[in-house]
């Protein structure tokens, strides 16, 4: 069996430290580096959910995208739901690394695993500069209504479901991908002249001037939506490098959803007026 800082030597590699944002918070959270390591769990969020998933699958690692600490603290203390789950990962022998925005930009990224995920060829990077973000074709022309709905259909269903903008109509060949947060890429996704961007994390106001300015079709779904894929590219890499080395490693993807939101009411029918009844309205439930 492999050592945590072999694994973790491994991990850096697919995912260099260095390529982080300065802001981010990357590495290893906690865990002994001579601690043998049989078993790896993946996920989005090292949220408790996880980290009890992780004592009963018998996990010695796991690794999630989004960062615990992402400012720092003072304090581990299990008071505090974040000091909770190091604890509970400490007790039970658990270590976690995070590959977040080093993982973003890498190739394959974040960004590779969405557009896999939806089934698109990826022709290149939205912003050479980084990595950050694909520009991908689609194997056949369809509407943006269509692409929504293969949206829907491919990625891991949340309560917010998929929201879209612009003529559902219109038709898409080009598209660009971002998973996570994209409404900061506009700019490069105007400049890549693709008919449509699938993102999370959409604003009001980026949204209502990038329909403005130009007709391009807006694609919005769940931040954990966009990025759970990722977790499966992760683990078959991982896969891949414990053959090569023949370490035997038992990798898993959790399907645990970590997306905060738990419902979503909509319309009974589609609202052209702010004045409607609260009678017109029904609420969707949970995510499967």
């Amino acid at each position: 069996m492999p050592r945590l800082s072999e694994v973790i030597a491994e991990l850096d590699a697919l995912w260099p430290p260095e390529r982080a944002e300065q802001w981010d918070a990357v590495g290893t959270v906690c865990g002994d580096p001579d601690a043998e390591v049989r078993r790896v769990l993946f996920a989005v969020d090292p949220v408790q959910e996880i980290a009890d998933e992780a004592i009963g699958l018998g996990a010695d690692l796991v690794v999630t995208h989004h960062p615990l600490y992402l400012r720092g603290t003072t304090s581990v203390a299990a008071s505090h739901f974040k000091g909770r789950v190091v604890h509970t990962l400490i007790k039970h022998d658990i270590a976690l690394h995070v590959a977040h925005t080093n993982a973003d930009t890498a190739d394959p990224g974040v960004s590779d695993a969405l557009a896999g995920a939806l089934d698109l060829r990826v022709t290149g990077p939205l912003v050479p500069e980084n990595g950050l973000g694909r520009i991908c074709e689609l194997g056949q022309p369809e509407t943006l209504a269509e692409f929504a709905a293969r949206a829907a259909r491919r990625l891991p269903a949340t309560a917010q479901g998929i929201r879209v903008a612009g003529d559902p109509d219109m038709p898409v060949r080009r598209v660009a991908v971002s998973g996570g947060s994209g409404d900061s890429l506009f700019d490069a996704v105007r400049a890549a002249g693709v008919d449509a961007f699938l993102t999370a994390d959409l604003r009001h106001h980026p949204v209502s001037e990038a329909t403005q300015h130009s007709p391009l079709g807006l694609v919005d779904a769940a931040h954990w939506a966009t990025e759970w894929p990722w977790c499966e590219q992760a683990a078959a890499q991982l896969d891949t490098i414990s053959d090569r080395h023949g370490w035997d490693l038992r990798v898993h993807v959790s399907k645990t959803v970590t997306d905060p939101w738990s419902a979503h009411v909509v319309p009974a029918a589609p609202a052209h007026s702010a004045t409607r009844a609260p009678s017109d309205y029904t609420s969707s439930g949970a995510p499967n």
